[in-house]
Protein backbone atom coordinates (compact mmCIF):
# COMPACT_ATOMS: atom_id res chain seq x y z
CA UNK A 1 0.00 0.00 0.00
CA UNK A 2 2.81 2.39 0.70
CA UNK A 3 4.47 2.74 -2.81
CA UNK A 4 0.80 3.14 -5.17
CA UNK A 5 0.54 6.15 -2.09
CA UNK A 6 4.23 7.44 -3.06
CA UNK A 7 3.51 7.15 -7.11
CA UNK A 8 0.13 9.04 -6.26
CA UNK A 9 1.97 11.61 -4.18
CA UNK A 10 5.44 12.16 -6.51
CA UNK A 11 4.36 11.53 -10.02
CA UNK A 12 7.71 12.35 -11.55
CA UNK A 13 9.19 9.06 -9.38
CA UNK A 14 7.25 6.68 -11.89
CA UNK A 15 9.40 7.87 -14.43
CA UNK A 16 8.63 8.72 -18.49
CA UNK A 17 7.64 12.53 -19.73
CA UNK A 18 4.88 14.45 -20.10
CA UNK A 19 3.61 14.90 -23.64
CA UNK A 20 1.23 17.90 -23.36
CA UNK A 21 -1.30 18.10 -26.69
CA UNK A 22 -1.28 21.96 -28.09
CA UNK A 23 -4.71 22.81 -28.26
CA UNK A 24 -5.35 24.82 -31.69
CA UNK A 25 -1.78 24.96 -32.95
CA UNK A 26 -2.45 23.29 -36.36
CA UNK A 27 -4.05 26.59 -36.61
CA UNK A 28 -1.29 28.93 -35.39
CA UNK A 29 0.14 31.56 -38.69
CA UNK A 30 3.53 31.18 -38.82
CA UNK A 31 5.34 33.73 -36.37
CA UNK A 32 2.75 33.10 -33.88
CA UNK A 33 2.76 31.87 -30.54
CA UNK A 34 0.53 29.96 -27.67
CA UNK A 35 1.36 29.54 -24.07
CA UNK A 36 0.38 26.24 -22.22
CA UNK A 37 1.24 24.77 -19.18
CA UNK A 38 3.39 21.27 -19.33
CA UNK A 39 3.55 20.06 -15.81
CA UNK A 40 3.74 22.97 -13.46
CA UNK A 41 5.58 25.01 -16.11
CA UNK A 42 4.34 27.72 -18.62
CA UNK A 43 5.84 27.49 -21.73
CA UNK A 44 5.74 29.61 -24.95
CA UNK A 45 4.75 27.53 -28.54
CA UNK A 46 5.72 29.29 -31.47
CA UNK A 47 5.19 28.49 -34.85
CA UNK A 48 8.04 28.95 -37.50
CA UNK A 49 7.64 28.45 -41.17
CA UNK A 50 9.12 24.66 -40.57
CA UNK A 51 7.28 23.67 -37.53
CA UNK A 52 7.07 24.63 -34.13
CA UNK A 53 9.80 25.49 -31.24
CA UNK A 54 8.68 25.62 -27.36
CA UNK A 55 11.11 27.04 -24.68
CA UNK A 56 10.25 27.81 -21.03
CA UNK A 57 8.19 30.98 -20.97
CA UNK A 58 10.31 31.98 -17.19
CA UNK A 59 12.71 34.51 -17.51
CA UNK A 60 16.17 32.96 -15.99
CA UNK A 61 16.92 36.36 -14.27
CA UNK A 62 13.98 36.51 -11.48
CA UNK A 63 11.58 33.76 -12.79
CA UNK A 64 9.28 36.51 -14.71
CA UNK A 65 7.28 35.33 -17.48
CA UNK A 66 8.36 36.22 -20.91
CA UNK A 67 5.84 37.04 -23.95
CA UNK A 68 6.76 35.94 -27.50
CA UNK A 69 6.60 39.31 -29.54
CA UNK A 70 6.00 38.38 -33.25
CA UNK A 71 7.06 41.48 -35.09
CA UNK A 72 10.57 41.68 -33.56
CA UNK A 73 10.58 37.61 -33.29
CA UNK A 74 11.88 37.85 -29.77
CA UNK A 75 11.24 36.91 -26.04
CA UNK A 76 10.58 40.30 -24.07
CA UNK A 77 10.77 40.01 -20.32
CA UNK A 78 8.48 43.01 -18.77
CA UNK A 79 10.42 43.14 -15.31
CA UNK A 80 14.11 44.14 -16.34
CA UNK A 81 13.89 44.83 -19.73
CA UNK A 82 15.96 41.05 -20.67
CA UNK A 83 15.35 40.18 -24.23
CA UNK A 84 15.89 36.61 -25.59
CA UNK A 85 16.08 36.12 -29.55
CA UNK A 86 13.80 33.73 -31.23
CA UNK A 87 16.18 30.42 -30.19
CA UNK A 88 15.86 31.20 -26.28
CA UNK A 89 19.35 32.90 -26.76
CA UNK A 90 20.06 35.93 -24.71
CA UNK A 91 20.63 38.87 -26.40
CA UNK A 92 20.43 41.77 -23.39
CA UNK A 93 19.85 42.44 -20.67
CA UNK A 94 21.30 40.53 -16.91
CA UNK A 95 19.81 36.86 -17.34
CA UNK A 96 22.77 34.82 -16.65
CA UNK A 97 21.57 31.79 -18.76
CA UNK A 98 18.96 31.08 -22.29
CA UNK A 99 15.18 29.66 -22.12
CA UNK A 100 15.02 26.71 -21.83
CA UNK A 101 14.09 24.47 -24.52
CA UNK A 102 11.33 21.99 -24.56
CA UNK A 103 10.74 18.82 -26.74
CA UNK A 104 8.24 19.25 -29.68
CA UNK A 105 6.99 16.36 -31.73
CA UNK A 106 4.36 16.72 -34.65
CA UNK A 107 2.84 13.59 -35.47
CA UNK A 108 0.03 13.88 -37.95
CA UNK A 109 -1.91 17.40 -37.51
CA UNK A 110 -1.60 17.03 -33.69
CA UNK A 111 1.75 18.85 -31.74
CA UNK A 112 2.71 17.84 -28.60
CA UNK A 113 5.33 19.28 -26.16
CA UNK A 114 6.79 17.58 -23.86
CA UNK A 115 10.44 18.82 -20.96
CA UNK A 116 13.55 18.33 -21.96
CA UNK A 117 15.37 15.21 -21.12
Amino acid sequence: MGIPAMMYLWPAARGGSTNVEVEGAIDLKPGRSKTLQVGSKAVIVVRERSGFLAFSAVCTHLGCLVKWDADSKKFLCPCHAAVFDGNGKVVSGPPPAPLEAYVVKEIGDKVYVAPPA
